[in-house]
């Protein structure tokens, strides 16, 4: 099993920033069909062959995913559309 690890720093209160991870986590959710629920500061996500969670902490996003054999190949083109999102919506 293949992972991703995350870190994107942010400077916004944790309230705009849950706001912003709302927003990433629409798009992952919309491109990769997964299921997302708050679990405290962290939005975790799971489907076949994916889970993780994305955790706000107060100055830096994490993004934590483990993923299957399947899309362990996917795993450079994932990460690389993560970290659009995380820049588009924290800059």
């Amino acid at each position: 099993m293949s992972s991703i690890d995350i870190r994107h720093p942010h400077c916004r209160s944790l309230k705009d920033a849950r706001s912003a991870v709302e927003k990433v986590a629409a798009k992952i959710q919309e491109r990769f069909d997964i299921d997302c629920a708050w679990n405290g500061d962290a939005l975790e996500f799971s489907r076949s062959g994916v889970d993780g969670e994305i955790r706000l902490l107060p100055e830096e996003v994490r993004v934590v995913m483990r993923l299957g054999f399947m899309l362990s190949f996917l795993q450079g083109s994932i990460e690389s559309e993560i970290r659009r999102y995380l820049e588009r919506e924290f800059g």
